[in-house]
C-alpha cells in the first residue's frame, strides 16, 4: 500500500499535550509517509499550539481547530469528511492518550488494505489475543456489558463494538449519511457499526493490547455511557420493526 497517497491517520484531541508529541513521533516511526490529521477541540493546555508548530515542519501533518469540546463522534465525523474530500482510500482512527499503541496500527490497517472485501478493521480487546492493562474492575464490567448489549441489540458478531481503534475503507464512509448519526460522543462507535451493517459491510477484528492512560484525564463518564445505552436501544427498536435508519 502506498501509505503516502492512501492512508490518513486521524486523532481527536482535548487536553493531550502530555501524550500527543510522543504519540506523533511513534506514528512517524511506523508510518513515515502517511498523512496525520489532528482534530483539536479548543484544548486550553496547548495541544493545538503544538500541532500548529508541527504542521509547519511536517507537510503531511494537518490540524483542524474547533472552538470548544463537541464530542468524539462529532470530531470523528470531521475526520470522515476530510478523508472523503481529500480522496484517501483508508482512514485510521485512534485515541490520543497511548491507549492505542502505534505498534498495533499496521495490523489494524492491513485488515482492510490487504482484504478487498473488508470495509472496517477494528483493533479489538475482546478477540483471542486481545487484552486490557490498567483498568479497574468497574471499567472492565462496564465495557463487557456495553459490548454484549450492543451485539444483542444491533445484531452483529463484532466482539469489540466500542473500540475507536479502527481502519475504515473511505469508499464505505462516502456511502453513509452522517446526518443520521445521533451520538456525538462515544455512542457513535456502536451506531456507526449499525449503519455499516445496513450497507452489508464486512468487519474484521485484530487483537490489540489496550493500555489505560497514564497521563491526562479520561473523557469517559457515566453520562456518556448512559447515552450510548439509549442510542443502542433506539437502534434495537428500529431493527425490531425492520427499519434501517
Amino acid at each position: 500500500m502506498n501509505t503516502k497517497a492512501d492512508l490518513l491517520i486521524a486523532v481527536c484531541t482535548y487536553n493531550e499535550i502530555e501524550n500527543i508529541p510522543s504519540l506523533y513521533q511513534s506514528l512517524r516511526t511506523y508510518f513515515p509517509n502517511a498523512a496525520i490529521l489532528i482534530i483539536d477541540d479548543g484544548s486550553p493546555d496547548g495541544t493545538g499550539k503544538w500541532c500548529n508548530k508541527t504542521a509547519n515542519t511536517d507537510r503531511q501533518f494537518f490540524v483542524i481547530h474547533r472552538e470548544q469540546k463537541l464530542g468524539l463522534g462529532s470530531a470523528s465525523i470531521v475526520a470522515f469528511e476530510y478523508a472523503i474530500q481529500n480522496h484517501f482510500k483508508f482512514l485510521l482512527t485512534m485515541d490520543g492518550d497511548w491507549s492505542h499503541h502505534p505498534e498495533h496500527a499496521t495490523a489494524v490497517v492491513e485488515q482492510v488494505a490487504d482484504n478487498p472485501t473488508v470495509q472496517i478493521g477494528i483493533g479489538s480487546r475482546y478477540v483471542s489475543g486481545g487484552k486490557i492493562l490498567g483498568w479497574p474492575a468497574r471499567r472492565h464490567w462496564m465495557s463487557v456489558a456495553i459490548n454484549s448489549y450492543s451485539r444483542w441489540m444491533i445484531g452483529i458478531p463484532t466482539r469489540d463494538c466500542s473500540s475507536a481503534f479502527r481502519c475504515y475503507r473511505v469508499k464505505l464512509l462516502s456511502e453513509l449519511d452522517f446526518d443520521q448519526i445521533q451520538g456525538m460522543g462515544y455512542a457513535y462507535l456502536e451506531e456507526l457499526l449499525w449503519h455499516a451493517k445496513c450497507k452489508k459491510a464486512e468487519i474484521a477484528e485484530h487483537p490489540i493490547t489496550f493500555t489505560n492512560r497514564t497521563r491526562g484525564k479520561s473523557k469517559i463518564n457515566l453520562g456518556e455511557a448512559l447515552h450510548a445505552v439509549w442510542i443502542i436501544f433506539k437502534i434495537g427498536c428500529r431493527r425490531l420493526v425492520g427499519k434501517k435508519y
